[in-house]
């Protein structure tokens, strides 16, 4: 059981580190810090894909017969996974309509 929390729990914490990630990237874009939104953005997708490297190793196991224990906390995680993925979309739509609104506003001087 120790061994599975400390999976579910890398779930969590890369995942919450993206999420925050991309909240920072999201407000060096409406200061016009493109670039350091884009690294933190890149920055991001590492978390991302560690979270779902370590959630692919559950799905092995469980399709090698090895019985995964449904709790709360496995839940949880998936749960912050998906999440952060949804917002992580939507925080790059943002960042590129903040983009476009700052070249608008660099033009109109």
């Amino acid at each position: 059981m120790e061994e599975m929390e400390s999976i579910i729990f890398g779930i969590i914490s890369h995942s919450g580190n993206a999420k925050g990630l991309c909240y920072e990237a999201l407000s060096a874009a409406e200061l016009g810090q493109f670039e350091e939104a884009k690294r933190l953005m890149h920055e991001a997708e590492q978390d991302i894909r560690e979270a779902h490297r370590i959630q692919t190793t559950l799905i092995h196991k469980e399709a090698a017969g090895e019985k995964i224990e449904l709790g709360v906390i496995f839940v949880h995680a998936q749960d912050h996974l998906m999440t952060t993925l949804s917002e992580k979309a939507l925080i790059e739509r943002l960042i590129s309509m903040n983009k476009r609104l700052h070249c608008l506003e660099q033009r109109m001087g």
